[in-house]
């Protein structure tokens, strides 16, 4: 079932406040089974023409391929950013058991609540 297959995204965000804010609503609402946030990452990166380095903290949201686009659209939603980081990458292999609770915390994308 390729809608269940696992995913890590990763998220980028001014701050830890503001990305576990976000990994909240995304945990509450069934669409990650969890969500690292780590504080303290400087990022470089080109915006309006000139190179930038700031401050950032990063998510990194536990969820299913059948939830990614859901996650994409609420984190849209809730990122203070206009153009937020948003990458889902294929988990090629893991603990059976920790796959497989992700799997069963998050709903399947249909937004019926269930996994």
């Amino acid at each position: 079932m390729p809608e269940r297959a696992v995913r890590v995204v990763f998220v980028t965000g001014p701050d830890a406040d503001t990305l576990e804010s976000i990994g909240r609503a995304l945990v509450e609402e069934g669409l990650a089974a969890c969500v690292n946030v780590v504080p303290g990452i400087r990022s470089v990166y080109r915006w309006d023409g000139e190179t930038r380095v700031d401050a950032e903290a990063l998510a990194m949201i536990k969820t299913t391929e059948g939830c990614v686009q859901a996650a994409r659209l609420r984190v849209a939603e809730l990122h203070p950013y206009d153009v937020p980081e948003f990458v889902a990458v294929e988990v090629a292999e893991g603990s059976p058991a920790y796959l497989s609770w992700v799997r069963e915390s998050v709903t399947d994308g249909s937004g019926d609540g269930e996994a």
